[in-house]
């Protein structure tokens, strides 16, 4: 059995010993764009002018078949065909991952965690979907390919980390519906590690303290978030946040910390507020108008395949 780790270092192993020959960082990028896309199939030609676009079209090839032997090599398949247990299928001008290798992804389980508690709010979690999420956030030992700036790598590195928070955040919200207090600051603090100015996750921390009886740590709480506001954007917290606060000092907790005259907002909606980092926006933004880049190109790719055909 193989067993493949995509997120931080980047790892083979087979039976639980690593895999060596994979070192190079060009055929890591190939397995992870094949294992992430493992559903789909992919050009030679699109495969090399995405890993080394920056060459002609005849080196870029030769890298190509280069990096597929390596693969190859490395992982000892006794050949490159679809139906043995080798992890590419490369079939004339097609690469693909093959649905018979037996493997585990931690890509893969992360993705189903996430999935199966889509739609589900935190607070109503059942016990197996909690436990599913909370293996799956152990997974996340780090970015995916850390180092990797390529387009398709920034996109998806940016997806898998979005799904990643939005597990911590039901978490959290499971943790208070069970009075699990302690656990919850534990899961906030991770996601501060990757976002300091999460306004949103500061202000759980302060309920969660708040809950556990230790207001002082509360009222700490909020001010970490003002000077992480401060640093990272230059604003102050928002309306909402400073209400919380000031309900913690007079020792008490409405079910909603808005301030006066300020509508509760829709929890299935993810918030908006004058203190979003705009350059997340913007990494986002970016991210979703490359996706659309790469379906275009999927998609000139099956037409001109077809008329090949006809």
């Amino acid at each position: 059995m193989m067993q493949i780790t995509l997120f931080g270092p980047f790892e083979v192993q087979r039976d639980g010993r690593p895999v060596s020959g994979l070192e190079a960082r060009k055929t890591q990028e190939l397995l992870a764009f094949l294992l992430i896309q493992r559903s789909r199939a992919y050009s030679r030609e699109f495969l090399a002018e995405m890993l080394w676009g920056e060459r002609a079209a005849a080196q870029s090839k030769k890298y190509l078949r280069q990096t597929l032997w390596q693969v190859h090599s490395a992982l000892n398949g006794s050949s490159q065909g679809a139906d043995d247990g080798a992890l590419l299928a490369v079939e004339g001008e097609w690469v693909r991952c093959n649905e018979r290798c037996p493997l585990t992804l931690d890509v893969a389980q992360f993705e189903l965690a996430h999935a199966q508690a889509a739609g589900v709010a935190g607070g109503q979690l059942d016990s197996a979907r909690a436990d599913a999420l909370d293996q799956a956030v152990q997974l996340y030992r780090g970015d995916l390919l850390p180092g990797c700036y390529e387009d398709w790598c920034i996109f998806e590195r940016e997806r898998l980390q979005t799904m990643y928070l939005a597990m911590l955040d039901k978490l959290i919200d499971r943790c208070v519906e069970q009075a699990q207090y302690e656990m919850g600051l534990g899961y906030g603090a991770t996601i501060l590690r990757y976002d300091r100015a999460r306004e949103c996750t500061h202000r759980r921390m302060m309920r969660l303290y708040y809950l556990a009886g230790d207001r002082t740590s509360a009222l700490r709480q909020f001010d970490q978030l003002a000077q992480a506001l401060r640093e990272e954007l230059d604003v102050s917290p928002s309306r909402r946040s400073a209400a919380l606060r000031d309900q913690i000092r007079a020792d008490r907790l409405d079910d909603d910390s808005s301030p006066p005259g300020h509508a509760r907002p829709d929890p299935r909606l993810p918030e908006l507020s004058s203190q979003a980092d705009p350059r997340q926006h913007l990494r986002r933004l970016h991210a979703s108008l490359l996706q659309m880049q790469l379906q275009i190109k999927r998609e000139i790719e099956a037409v001109e395949l077809a008329l090949a055909d006809s």
